[in-house]
């Protein structure tokens, strides 16, 4: 069956496909704490500080396994740290249905689901995306970061669902046991690279002549190329590292943060219903879905400076309007233009790590700059609570966020996109 398939269809999308999977129900167990914030709350009595504290941990270490992910795809391959990230979700989320103290919250929400899903997330993205494609490159990043608005699409309203029919503990269980199934589809159809395979990336016909031979099995890419083991050397000292992983911060702290995690408690303080306040996030991801695609296709074709200017500047100028929007209608409204560019930065901003550091050194470099991004969402997940208990709603919280993304579409505007003169020349 496998034969029929390579024949038929180049298999890296059947590896997009794949990863899509695993991007997807990591992304749904990464979105379910702004289901359980009020759940926890009224259970076991936590404030709205605590419980965004456990989700901080877990946004903070996300972003930190970010890096050591993309280091060891970039040595061992996407295929044994996604099984290994999957691995983890499943069991921290399972632990996770079972808390009772504010340390287990911790631990199993905070801790270990925020290393399971920092594996299984958009660097793993675009490491596969770079590894296997050269044109379309910009459709699958938007393909693969549509991954997680799905998820959201997915779990939350299912999650919420669940938590009012029959408890979040079982709830989560489900969570689980659904990030259980992809297991064995990673296990049989993805491959690391297409060399292994005797094939090259899509739409590249000749090796491209700043690339290294793929390494031979046992030797790893910085084996075969000494120079690459310095890439965050260079990286370092690149002002465009700085620029591009200071305005992933502030896209963290506006959408991840402030957002995803308290865009449900804001809508429940003005009295929509629980599953339709989730329903409104689904909506979000829903357009995040459809934006996040269509950036991948703009990516293609147009300056990717422009396109994270123009997100930001719209993103920015969204959020400083929602502390004034308050009605079912409204939110719905917000939604939709919010979540056109809710993850549309990820194509672009990977394109110009490629651009600069070299299509090879994504995984690395690009895992750093996503650490910025949940450094961003851990600071604005915390924040936002805080500002919610001690001036009882979000209006500071989405007003200074509003204010830091337009600051965000003004540091893409000055990314250069020539390629850095060493051996992380653009692919």
């Amino acid at each position: 069956m496998m034969g029929a398939l390579r024949g038929r269809i180049y298999y890296g999308w059947i590896v997009v496909a794949v990863v899509f999977l695993a991007l997807l129900v990591s992304a749904g167990v990464r979105a379910a704490p702004t289901v359980l914030v009020n759940p926890l709350e009224t259970e076991l009595g936590w404030s709205r500080a605590a419980i965004s504290l456990a989700v901080s941990v877990g946004l903070l270490l996300y972003g930190f396994s970010g890096p050591v992910a993309g280091w060891l795809m970039d040595r061992l391959g996407p295929k044994i740290l996604t099984l290994l990230g999957l691995g983890i979700i499943v069991g921290s989320t399972l632990a996770g249905a079972t808390v009772r103290e504010l340390w287990q919250l911790n631990l199993f929400w905070g801790v270990l689901s925020g290393v399971g899903t920092g594996i299984v997330a958009p660097v793993l993205g675009a490491t596969v995306a770079n590894r296997w494609f050269v044109e379309r490159r910009g459709l699958v990043l938007g393909i693969l970061g549509a991954a997680a608005s799905a998820g959201q699409l997915i779990s939350v309203p299912a999650l919420m669902w669940l938590v009012v029919e029959v408890g979040w503990r079982q709830g989560v269980i489900f969570l689980a046991l659904a990030t259980l199934a992809v297991l064995p589809l990673v296990l049989v159809f993805m491959r690391d690279d297409p060399a292994r395979m005797g094939l090259r990336p899509y739409g590249e016909n000749e090796p491209a002549a700043t690339e290294s031979p793929a390494p031979e099995p046992g030797t790893t890419l910085a084996d075969a190329n000494p120079e690459r083991r310095g890439v965050m050397a260079q990286a370092l000292r690149a002002p465009e590292f700085w620029l591009l992983s200071g305005s992933f911060f502030i896209c963290g702290a506006s959408s991840n943060g402030i957002i995803g995690v308290h865009f449900v408690p804001h809508s429940i303080d003005h009295g929509i219903p629980e599953v339709t306040a989730a329903g409104v996030l689904a909506l979000m991801g829903a357009m995040n879905f459809v934006g996040t695609i269509a950036s991948g296709l703009l990516t293609d074709r147009y300056d990717p400076r422009k396109l994270l200017a123009i997100y930001y500047s719209l993103r920015g100028l969204s959020l400083l309007l929602l502390p004034f929007v308050t009605d079912f209608a409204g939110l719905a409204v917000f939604a939709v233009f919010f979540g056109l560019d809710y993850i549309a930065t990820v194509p672009p901003t990977v394109a110009l790590v490629a651009d600069r550091f070299g299509r090879l050194n994504v995984g690395t470099v690009f895992g750093w700059v996503f650490c910025a991004h949940q450094l961003g969402a851990a600071s604005a997940s915390y924040l936002g609570g805080v500002a919610r208990d001690s001036l009882g709603d979000y209006t500071a919280a989405f007003l200074i966020a509003g204010i830091l993304a337009i600051l965000a579409a003004l540091m893409a505007s000055l990314v250069r996109r020539d390629a850095i003169a060493t051996g992380t020349a653009r692919a």
